[in-house]
């Protein structure tokens, strides 16, 4: 318990500096698709580290932002590891805060990225801090991975992500909590992109229709067979996104095409509806069909070592006053990726609302609370 409170007292003195760093990371903006961005936000995270004692590597990406890799310089090489994630990439185009400005009021912090998840590189910074100057160790050895492509689907951090998941004891992903209450999350669905391309036969809509085989309406007939896949109370969710096809209004249509985002809960089901999907039948003659796809980002389930990892937080958390609960998120992060190898934790963020949503924001004096918790996780010795 002294442990607890000396690292909360420690943090709430830091409140004021974590803010201004936060502050900071947000008016860099970094929006995913601008790779060029990302330079200065990582520059400045990689700042933060090296005056923390750690090595750090810049791997810079080929479509993307790359990533920040960093460790202890001093450090026991045959020490276990236990990973922290983060992104420092939004869904916000640049210019977004003439609209959307960094703002501190009635106990909220408002700006775009920083529920998602800014915050959450902050608490990186200033656990690491804490453990530091309050003279502690940890028996497990930190190592961080800052990645600029989360928001795009990791496209190319996945293969760092999952050769350190490997070899780590644990993962901790600083990605927002759940509810304006905080939850942590301890299952994401798994999500699954395919799609589908319908060729048919063109025909004139007036001279030769019968001659054609129109792919828009063989499109929607499979339309109807993906919306039966759907079951909530599996937590199974099948949605057509998009659609497009035909060259003109007077032709029969000969081609068509959708895209289609799949969620599931669980490894079987996600086998279970890929397997549906690609093998889709035509149901008109003459018609071919091209599916493509899978899932991408596998379901973070509740394991055994995922809630052994819950339960270690559930109980520092009470040493700081807070009764934690745990939820499921439908959309998907890194820590689907590292719970396939190693147990996870996600969403250790700072609670708020309004991930890419105009209205995002944290509750601000949740910085060193939030922050302590995930201090305690990382002083924590191994299962």
């Amino acid at each position: 318990m002294d442990t607890a409170i000396n690292i909360l007292n420690y943090l709430t003195r830091q409140e004021a500096a974590m803010k201004v760093l936060l502050k900071d990371l947000v008016r860099m903006e970094s929006p995913s698709g601008e790779p060029h961005t990302q330079k200065q936000v990582l520059a400045r995270l990689e700042k933060e580290l090296k005056q923390l004692g750690f090595f750090t590597m810049r791997m810079p990406g080929r479509k993307t932002g790359g990533f920040l890799y960093g460790r202890p310089r001093k450090r026991e090489k045959e020490q276990p590891i236990q990973l922290l994630l983060g992104h420092c990439d939004t869904v916000w185009k640049r210019n977004t805060l003439a609209e959307m400005p960094v703002v501190e009021n009635e106990g909220r912090l408002k700006g775009p990225g920083v529920y998602d998840m800014k915050a959450g590189l902050v608490q990186v910074i200033f656990a690491l801090k804490a453990i530091r100057e309050l003279g502690m160790e940890t028996s497990l050895t930190p190592v961080i991975l800052f990645n600029s492509d989360e928001e795009i689907g990791s496209i190319e951090s996945t293969p760092a992500i999952k050769k350190l998941a490997r070899i780590s004891e644990r993962a901790f992903v600083l990605e927002p909590p759940l509810d304006l209450d905080g939850k942590l999350k301890t299952a994401r669905k798994g999500l699954g992109r395919f799609t589908i391309k319908v060729y048919g036969v063109a025909a004139h809509a007036g001279l030769d229709p019968g001659k054609g085989v129109n792919a828009i309406v063989e499109l929607s007939r499979q339309v109807q067979q993906l919306y039966a896949m759907n079951d909530f109370e599996k937590g199974i969710t099948v949605n057509v996104g998009m659609i497009e096809g035909g060259v003109s209004a007077n032709v029969v249509a000969p081609e068509s095409r959708a895209v289609i985002d799949v969620r599931v809960e669980n490894t079987e089901d996600g086998e279970r509806i890929t397997e549906k999907i690609l093998g889709l039948k035509p149901s008109l003659p003459n018609i071919k069909l091209e599916i493509e796809g899978g899932i991408g980002r596998p379901p973070m389930e509740r394991n055994a070592r995922n809630q052994e990892l819950w339960k270690l937080a559930h109980a520092k958390a009470l040493t700081l006053g807070m009764d934690l609960s745990e939820g499921l998120a439908g959309g998907g992060s890194d820590g689907n990726t590292t719970s396939v190898y190693t147990a996870t934790l996600d969403g250790l963020g700072i609670p708020g609302d309004g991930a890419h949503a105009t209205h995002e924001f944290i509750f601000a004096d949740q910085l060193p609370k939030r922050t302590a918790l995930l201090t305690l996780l990382l002083l924590a010795g191994p299962k």
